[in-house]
């Protein structure tokens, strides 16, 4: 693969819901430049971009894939991403670097749930779109139905530059508004050039001048020519959607058939004539940001990286600019699906793949040392799914925690902790899927096999009265005794713990006081009624006794202790749970169901915040009734829905559920 002037690279993050054919396309595309001999198919798994195991079983996209193809002299850096919400961090990673988002829809489906959130995604960043309505073969498949579907999810004018002939089983061709021409297509996609129907006439020319007038509204000398009633030249118009697609002022659409290779070759054209290529950056030296990692096992970390600026090649003295540390350079790749091949040297604008880096990770910036340039870092998504996971062969704590840092390299959307109360490792993911995943790659990549089971919460216990109680520790066996003996008064504190110490006489010395304090708090780490840690505990040392020869700081922490267990008993203790602030954003018509949900999870509701097209509802909902709640709100919004949870405090547990909860914890102890 040759190097190219930026001005003829093109990167394009390839976007779909999940299902809508953009990996075929991308196959498709890959074969009309015979970088691949044949097209291969999701169902078979003999695609160039989803090349993964996982994937291959699964037939999804699950991780951004880049493959470039070369096409009248120009390089487009294609990058398949995946189509499920699971994965969505992926696509966060290829839209930081991309220069157009190409869209791909289904002619049956539509606009679906992850088209529209991709969509605000590349609108917020005001990435340009283009989109290609996919599936014309299809029964059901319906041009125009798309389009005002498009017009009312998207909340845009689109821009159709073709206007297909036939449909579903009829497909057969398309016909460009932008060149006067027809086109039919054999069933390999070879196009051949025919005249346009006389049934579409007057579509064609009615679609046409909606196009005409979309490229004369991207610029003003434009405009006002067309507002007098000049006839705009081919070249204007040209000039004009150009402008506007660079703009994200118009958003031109396609339409054709990835798996029979139909409408392809003139989406690959259009790439390649209008879509912006990569700016030079302001300076000459070199800097890049890394997008992506794979943890691979054979060629070791591969750091994927888009260069802004300068160009990258032995010269460089390789720094992290992120991390602060110098790098090696050792290998760089250009590659397309699994497959690579070394360079010397990457241009301005070119995605690569630096290979053994020790430092770097997604998201760092990558510079020269003599000019380093900071980016802002990407922002992916925060997950949200819990569990616990344990390995399922004794032993193996170490191999799965390798494991894990190896599968971190690659998961920007996944979080991994050691809860020191529960003694569980939790793994933190975006969804089910994105778990289920993550647990294959763990025993078909590393050998670990794990069971994953629903966190234990971490209850609290406390109490609601007041009480005085004695603690004594007296033993003899020969020679020194021990001694130590207290009262204390135990209430209800606003704070984790409250100690005092109001002796009077020296009835304790006070060398032992802090050891009565500290046989407290180690008490407190199990109470009495389920051995849950105890909070909200305040203590009074007023009184007690010693012994000048077999007192002792341990004697008093062992009185302290058994004091600490007759005043648990005795002043009415609770069970408490952890309370979370939860933050749900729904489009406004969900809203109802998801306050329903949250009465059912005994939610308290705190408000609605409208924002938009987007409404947040705030509740304080028990920890207990969320870890699955990503999954819940995923069906209830049908993925239209997100959600932030912070931990709020804690509060009693309801009468016959704490009961419930003190039962199975005692069976648990006497397992």
């Amino acid at each position: 693969m040759k190097n190219y002037e930026n001005t003829a690279i093109r990167n394009i993050a390839v976007m779909a819901h999940g299902g809508a054919g953009k990996t075929s396309l991308v196959e498709s595309m890959l074969y009309n430049t015979e970088a691949i001999s044949r097209i291969g198919t999701v169902e078979d798994g003999t695609t160039t971009s989803d090349y993964h195991p996982e994937e291959i079983e699964k037939q999804i996209t699950i991780h951004t894939s880049l493959v470039p193809w070369e096409w009248k002299e120009t390089k487009v850096n294609c990058m398949d991403t995946p189509g499920y919400s699971d994965f969505i961090g992926e696509v966060k990673g290829a839209v930081e670097v991309a220069d157009t988002a190409l869209f791909v829809l289904s002619a049956v489906d539509g606009v679906e749930v992850q088209t529209e959130i991709l969509w605000d995604y590349c609108k917020n960043s005001q990435h340009p779109r283009i989109i290609f309505i996919n599936k014309m073969d299809r029964e059901n498949a319906n041009f125009y139905s798309v389009l005002d579907n498009i017009k009312e999810k998207l909340n845009i004018i689109p821009a159709p530059l073709q206007i297909p002939i036939g449909s579903a089983q009829d497909f057969s061709g398309i016909v460009d508004l932008l060149n006067n021409k027809a086109y039919e297509y054999d069933n390999n996609g070879t196009l051949q050039e025919i005249d346009i129907p006389a049934e579409i006439k007057d579509t064609f020319n009615e679609y046409q001048e909606k196009l005409i007038e979309a490229a004369a509204e991207s610029d003003d000398e434009l405009l006002m020519k067309y507002l007098e009633g000049e006839e705009l030249t081919s070249e204007e118009i040209k000039k004009g959607l150009k402008k506007g697609v660079a703009e994200s002022k118009v958003f031109p659409v396609m339409c054709g058939s990835a798996t029979r290779n139909m409408g392809v070759i003139n989406l690959m054209n259009f790439i390649v004539e209008y879509t912006p290529y990569p700016s030079a950056g302001d300076t000459d030296s070199f800097s890049s940001l890394v997008f992506k990692t794979l943890a691979d096992p054979y060629v070791g970390r591969m750091n994927f990286i888009r260069i802004f600026s300068g160009k990258l090649d032995s010269s460089v003295n390789l720094y992290n600019n992120t991390k602060s540390q110098n790098e090696k350079l050792a290998q760089i790749h250009y590659v397309r699906g699994k497959t690579s091949i070394q360079t010397q040297e990457v241009p301005t604008g070119d995605i690569a793949v630096l290979v053994k880096l020790q430092n770097t990770g997604t998201g760092d910036a990558l510079s020269s040392k003599d000019n380093p340039v900071q980016y802002d870092p990407i922002s992916f998504p925060k997950p949200n799914y819990t569990v616990a996971i344990l390995p399922k062969t004794k032993g193996d704590e170490d191999k799965l925690g390798n494991a894990m840092s190896k599968i971190m390299e690659e998961e920007q959307s996944l979080k991994i902790e050691k809860n020191t109360e529960t003694k569980e490792t939790l793994l933190t993911a975006m969804g089910d899927v994105h778990l289920d995943i993550i647990v294959n790659k763990l025993k078909k990549r590393y050998g670990v096999d794990v069971d994953v089971k629903t966190p234990k919460v971490p209850y609290r216990e406390t109490i609601r009265s007041e009480v005085s109680v004695e603690g004594k520790h007296k033993k003899q066996s020969g020679g020194h005794g021990q001694f130590g003996h207290v009262h204390i008064q135990f209430y209800p504190a606003d704070k984790d713990f409250d100690f005092q110490e109001k002796i009077f006489g020296g009835a304790v010395p006070k060398q032992y006081i802090p050891a009565v304090e500290k046989g407290l708090q180690e008490a407190m780490t199990e109470g009495v009624l389920a051995g849950y840690p105890v909070t909200g505990l305040g203590a009074k040392l007023y009184d007690g006794s010693y012994h000048p020869v077999d007192s002792s700081e341990m004697a008093f922490k062992v009185a302290a202790s058994l004091a600490y267990k007759k005043g648990m008993e005795k002043a009415n203790p609770i069970l408490l749970e952890p309370i979370m602030e939860v933050e749900v954003s729904v489009p406004e018509s969900y809203m109802g169901d998801i306050i329903s949900d949250f009465n059912g999870k005994r939610g308290k509701v705190l408000g609605m915040d409208p924002s938009g097209d987007k409404t947040t509802v705030k509740a304080l909902v028990p920890l207990s009734e969320m870890y699955n709640y990503a999954i819940d709100l995923k069906a209830i919004t049908r993925g239209r829905g997100s959600f932030i949870m912070n931990f709020n405090s804690y509060e009693e547990v309801p009468g016959q559920l704490a009961e419930k909860i003190i039962q199975e914890a005692k069976k648990e102890k006497e397992a």
